[in-house]
């Protein structure tokens, strides 16, 4: 343990030193103080008003930005040290694989959650210091969808990265993951449903394997209970999981993906060439 956090301390430090945290966490706290310069919080949109409008808001944003940032970062980590010849070093060091492995996955976690996080408590407290509700539910709940999106995303990065062999390839094969999860947002549900080959359940099933359409219903589900903006793939889903019981898949179902693509990153990690 003591071996995995000071890798994780390492990898934090390098975080902070570079460039692309600089930027990563210049988004997100611009994306709040943006929100809040166009008066979001003065708005009304299906009866949210106030801080719920900025959050509902910035989960929509966060959905299309956080994913690309994990993976391109992440895939750097195990390829840009294999590139770099850092692992010769390692093996005459007395850290483990396993050690060093999910410490950088320990490190890169905090480092891409924590700049997510600090842009909407710093909204709670500016809501609070201008005396405007906060909606502490739906903070909660999205810190946690938020939290589990970035789990996801680093473990498939991490997979990634212990797959390919150069920096190049990974970042790649990245934007590729990508690309494909956001093109299958709609067009896989849409489609196989307008064509009428399959049930409508297993359409919905297939189209619920994309973690993004996860995230992104889950969002609809809080100020939309019902879904009313998916149409009749609402009923399928509503009735395989219920209102209470998909926010908790949504929560449960990204946050597997992600711990057994980063564990299937770290036994192909250890039972590759090295160097």
């Amino acid at each position: 343990m003591k071996q995995l956090w000071l890798t994780a301390k390492l990898d934090i430090v390098e975080s902070l030193r570079a460039r692309w945290f600089q930027i990563y966490t210049l988004v997100f706290g611009g994306i709040v103080a943006l929100l809040f310069v166009f008066g979001l919080t003065e708005s009304r949109v299906l009866g949210f008003i106030g801080l719920s409008r900025l959050l509902v808001t910035y989960i929509q944003l966060t959905m299309a930005i956080l994913p690309i940032f994990v993976l391109i970062t992440t895939v750097r980590s195990v390829a840009g040290d294999r590139e770099a010849g850092v692992f010769e070093y390692l093996l005459s060091l007395p850290v483990g694989l396993g050690a060093w492995f999910w410490g950088k996955i320990v490190g890169r976690y905090i480092v891409v959650f924590a700049p997510v996080f600090a842009a909407m408590l710093g909204a709670v407290i500016w809501a609070t210091i201008q005396g405007i509700e906060v909606p502490w539910d739906m903070f909660g709940y999205y810190t946690a969808l938020l939290a589990v999106m970035a789990m996801c995303f680093l473990g498939i990065g991490m997979l990634i990265s212990a797959i390919a062999r150069s920096t190049d390839m990974a970042q790649g094969a990245a934007f590729m993951v990508w690309l494909v999860l956001l093109l299958f947002l709609d067009l896989i549900l849409l489609g196989v449903m307008i064509q009428g080959k399959v049930s409508p359940e297993l359409a919905v099933t297939l189209a619920l394997a994309n973690p993004l359409q996860v995230f992104r219903t889950a969002a609809l589900a809080l100020f939309d209970p019902q879904l009313i903006v998916l149409g009749p793939s609402a009923y399928v889903i509503l009735d395989l999981f219920g209102s209470t019981g998909y926010k908790i898949f949504a929560l449960a179902y990204p946050a597997a993906l992600g711990v057994l693509s980063a564990t299937i990153g770290y036994l192909i990690f250890r039972r590759g060439d090295l160097p």
